[in-house]
């Protein structure tokens, strides 16, 4: 599909992936509501792209809060062709071996990782069916099938997740309904910066210049949108690999 009009659903679009995609996807024509817990960051986000010309409507969301959610989907529904969620919301603490990071600290990264993607999901499913179709892209991780010393929730939550893209896919693609996963790798956000600070495992060693920058994924939701979407429904596109980054024009 184009994005042309279209109202995108983008949580934790804050800051990092996030807020690239909101702004390449107002760039490019869609109404983007922006979800997340930090009003402030999401209100200067919306002055930012109503500056270029765009629309963007901000909702303060936790996404493992039910009704928060169900507030930002009425959001999006009340700007018409609600069509794109991006599941991006999404947390890395806590760093620290299992048997000593606090049970309930443990069970929040499962909240945000696993439950933060299967509301919106769930909730936007039915209202996207109803319109005659819509994609929804979950923002995966190497994570999910490679474990990583100190971020036993972390790979829990990711691996759950994209089951989650695999099961969804199962039962919405006959229905017009496309999800997507799309594992960026690492990329240079707040989030590697946590990592770096804990000193656990080897990507907490990588120099900076090894990430990619946020707008790559931002302009790898925009191709997914595209007709080429339609041959990863189901499956989660590697960011990491040269073909898929050539694909995109991200590199020559």
């Amino acid at each position: 599909m184009s994005v042309q009009g279209k109202t995108a659903l983008v949580t934790g679009a804050s800051r990092g992936i996030g807020a690239a995609t909101a702004e390449a996807l107002a760039a490019a024509g869609a109404k983007v509501v922006l979800a997340a817990r930090s009003g402030a960051a999401i209100e200067a986000l919306a002055a930012r792209i109503r500056t270029a010309g765009g629309t963007a409507h901000p909702v303060v969301c936790d996404v493992a809060d039910a009704g928060d959610v169900a507030r930002a989907i009425a959001a999006a529904e009340a700007l018409g062709d609600y069509a794109l969620l991006v599941n991006n919301a999404g947390m890395i603490e806590p760093i620290g071996a299992l048997a000593e990071v606090a049970p309930d600290d443990w069970m929040r990264t499962i909240d945000v990782n696993l439950k933060g993607t299967y509301l919106p999901l769930r909730l936007s499913v039915p209202g996207m069916v109803a319109r005659g179709g819509g994609t929804v892209i979950n923002i995966s991780s190497g994570a999910a099938s490679t474990p990583l010393e100190g971020w036993s929730a972390y790979c829990t939550s990711k691996a759950a997740a994209a089951m989650l893209t695999r099961s969804a896919d199962r039962e919405l693609r006959g229905r017009g309904v496309r999800v997507i996963g799309l594992s960026p790798g690492t990329v240079a956000t707040e989030m590697q910066r946590t990592i770096k600070a804990s000193g656990i495992n080897p990507v907490s060693q990588l120099d900076w210049s090894a990430h990619i920058p946020p707008d790559w994924p931002a302009r790898a939701i925009l191709w997914l949108c595209g007709p080429d979407g339609d041959a990863f429904a189901g499956e989660e596109v590697r960011l990491r690999d040269e073909d898929i980054r050539r694909r995109i024009g991200l590199i020559a």
